[in-house]
């Protein structure tokens, strides 16, 4: 009998709690993800609550491959207690994939950057990740900059039209008495 995967541990930056994604948060984040220019580089459009509930049933569940773990998590502003948008990581051994999403209204304050940080340094400690990588199109100079603030590099290899960015995820230090 298949079980659900355990949630990701949570984590927190100097201004966001990341929150292990559940399905009750559909709702928030329908209003979070509405801006249609949040697609421009990705495609699609603004989920309906219910398709991101759905989305988000499935996420929770997990991936079929054993080997894979999917965690994601949802960013709430711990000065106003609103949802901010979402990380999310593949991981796969000692490899992630990483990705960030701010909701317009939220954009320009340095969320994207404090996240991914956080998300690398998350999955170092926590989850064991050794390197990370990431899909960014090459025109989106916001999610680049955000990708060198988690000290990503763009490579040479790209995929479906988006450049890899990539870098070694370093386990934080064990203090010495």
């Amino acid at each position: 009998m298949p079980t659900t995967p355990a949630p990701p541990p949570p984590f927190t930056t100097a201004r966001l709690d990341a929150l292990p994604l559940d399905p009750a948060y559909a709702d928030e984040m329908a209003d979070v993800l509405a801006d249609p220019a949040l697609y421009g580089f990705t495609g699609g459009e603004p989920p309906a609550p219910d398709v991101l509930r759905a989305r988000y049933e499935r996420q929770c569940a997990g991936p079929s491959d054993a080997g894979e773990r999917w965690w994601n998590w949802v960013l709430r502003v711990r000065a106003d207690g609103a949802l901010a948008g979402y990380v999310q990581a593949t991981v796969r051994g000692p490899r992630a994939e990483i990705a960030w999403v701010i909701g317009a209204p939220w954009q320009g304050r340095g969320y994207a950057g404090e996240a991914a940080k956080g998300l690398a340094a998350h999955l170092a400690s926590a989850g064991g990740v050794r390197e990370l990588l990431a899909h960014i199109h090459p025109d989106h100079a916001a999610s680049e900059a955000v990708a060198r603030s988690a000290g990503l590099r763009p490579t040479e290899a790209w995929e479906d039209g988006e450049r890899r960015w990539t870098t070694t995820a370093t386990p934080p230090a064990v203090p010495t008495a």
